[in-house]
């Protein structure tokens, strides 16, 4: 469980720097404090390596182009200091990390035009990384559905989670793990992750669009589906045909593959995580530690 003094502990990157955590500081006028003004990313940390770092950085740089921030460093730089901020948070036992980054657009007056001139904020965290609840594996998650009122731009991957938060909360309060999004009554993605169904021993996913973010562990397992004679296919998916799916699963670059056994109350096939969900783990942790 992540808890305030393992944040506390830690050296963080902000602005060019490398400072305690607990002496790090950022101006209340920051826009990514005012407004939600800002991008994050959020990069798994395996044996003291970063984890698809190429894609991780390609996906930050679209979030920041796509809300008019110039990237702050090229991806050389940004791999010369996460592999700095890792050494410095590195102990022989938390080799397993979670990074994140967070680039904001900078201190300004409170107005909601962009301010001239005014560099971007940079903060780099890293920490332990949050072990899966083993019952999720053996048991499986369970998941509830909800219509997605956020905004149309779903493949920023924005700070402003106010609507992500309220959706696993209500999800939460449901004694479920996580809140899946529709719209038009097809599945989208999940509050903190993608979804993927089982159907007739063929993988499907939503295909990338502006209703959903562009997962790195989602493109992962379709790849890894297409070098081991998986079949696999991204189209939509209404939810009818989630409710018969044979297996259901969320990916992140924290929780990895999680199987889903009850949506809305209701099981899953038979109620237990499935045999296709069981061999992509099993190809997902060999590629980790290969």
């Amino acid at each position: 469980m992540k808890t305030l003094s393992s944040y506390h502990d830690a050296t963080v990157y902000l602005n060019g720097e490398f400072v305690p955590a607990n002496e790090a500081k950022i101006s209340i006028f920051d826009r990514g404090f005012v407004f939600g003004d800002g991008v994050y990313e959020v990069i798994p940390v395996y044996n003291g390596k970063l984890f698809r770092l190429k894609q991780h950085l390609e996906r930050l740089d679209h979030s920041l182009i796509n809300i008019r921030i110039a990237p702050p460093l090229s991806h050389d730089k940004w791999e010369q200091r996460l592999t700095t901020l890792i050494a410095k948070n590195l102990s022989n036992n938390t080799k397993e990390q979670s990074l994140y980054i967070q680039i904001t657009r900078g201190v300004a007056p409170r107005d909601h035009k962009f301010p001239e001139k005014t560099p971007a904020t940079i903060v780099a965290v890293s920490h332990p990384f949050t072990v899966v609840d083993p019952n999720l594996l053996t048991q499986g998650a369970a998941a509830i559905t909800m219509e997605d009122l956020r905004w149309k731009c779903c493949n920023i991957k924005s700070i402003s989670l106010l609507a992500n938060i309220l959706a696993r909360q209500q999800a939460l309060d449901s004694h479920a793990d996580e809140a899946l999004f529709l719209r038009d009554n097809h599945l989208t993605e999940g509050a903190a992750s993608n979804v993927f169904i089982v159907e007739n021993r063929s993988i499907i996913t939503p295909p990338k669009s502006a209703e959903l973010l562009p997962g790195i562990t989602r493109d992962l397992v379709l790849e890894l589906a297409a070098k081991n004679n998986i079949a696999h296919l991204e189209e939509r998916i209404s939810l009818q045909r989630a409710q018969q799916a044979d297996e259901i699963w969320l990916t992140s670059s924290t929780k990895e593959i999680i199987p889903v056994t009850v949506l809305d109350d209701k099981s899953v096939a038979n109620g237990q995580p499935g045999p296709l969900w069981a061999r992509m783990l099993t190809l997902y942790q060999a590629f980790i530690h290969q």
